[in-house]
């Protein structure tokens, strides 16, 4: 059955892909090419040699079912307390989409990136617990991603509004050319660590920005509630 998603409001919009919460299942989401960006025009914005690589290479909704695959015969369930699950694909009347599992907090709202979180809230002490306890989970298990970016975090609550947990939704895996397999878990770790660390400073710029008052963009901002110049209704 092809699910219709095409007359659905996105809930998020990445740079490359939107994302829907599925018409069946109120606990997963749905990742489809963003229409007026394809994958011809993502590898055209690409400098040589990244260019010349196939059409293929480019889909991130394949990059993201295969690396998830990998993670889970190599760490198994405890990733997916820092992880969210990976379902494969369905059909969509906007083509081929990658099902998620949607991160909802307590009270059933779609739970907010850390993005949101830390320009709405700053960054409270029940944030720097929480991202401690992130950081300790994931250099632990040396779960490998590119860049941990605030917007590809989310920040489940509970109903007192306190954080159950950070959860990563996007950016996993690894640019080497190099498959993961020849590489020992010290390795891992090591880049666990690196990315982690590299997480604090842009907390910290994200705060420095929030400070100025420099709206950092509307990357990570979740589009069904709204977004004004500078400010997150």
């Amino acid at each position: 059955m092809t699910l219709k998603v095409s007359d659905l409001q996105p809930f998020a919009r990445g740079g490359n892909r939107l994302c829907f919460i599925h018409p069946n299942d109120s606990g997963r989401c749905v990742k489809v090419r963003r229409p007026d960006f394809t994958l011809e025009d993502l590898r055209r914005k690409k400098g040589f040699p990244k260019n010349l690589r196939p059409l293929s290479s480019f889909d991130d909704n394949a990059e993201e079912f295969r690396v998830m695959n990998a993670l889970h015969k190599r760490i198994g369930e405890p990733m997916y307390r820092y992880v969210s699950r990976c379902f494969g694909f369905e059909n969509t009347d906007m083509g081929k989409g990658l099902v998620s599992e949607l991160i909802r907090d307590e009270s059933g709202s779609v739970s907010h990136t850390l993005k949101q979180y830390v320009w709405d809230e700053g960054f409270t002490p029940d944030c720097q617990r929480a991202v401690d306890e992130f950081i300790a989970g994931w250099n632990l298990l040396g779960i490998p991603s590119r860049d941990l970016l605030v917007h590809n975090i989310v920040v489940q609550r509970l109903l007192d509004g306190t954080i159950n947990r950070l959860v990563v939704i996007d950016g996993l895996g690894s640019s080497s050319i190099i498959p993961d397999v020849f590489f020992p878990k010290s390795y891992f770790i090591k880049k666990a660590c690196r990315k982690s660390e590299n997480l604090r400073v842009r907390i910290q710029n994200l705060l420095v920005a929030r400070e100025k008052g420099e709206f950092p963009g509307t990357h990570g901002l979740l589009i069904h509630e709204g977004v004004q110049s500078g400010k997150v209704n």
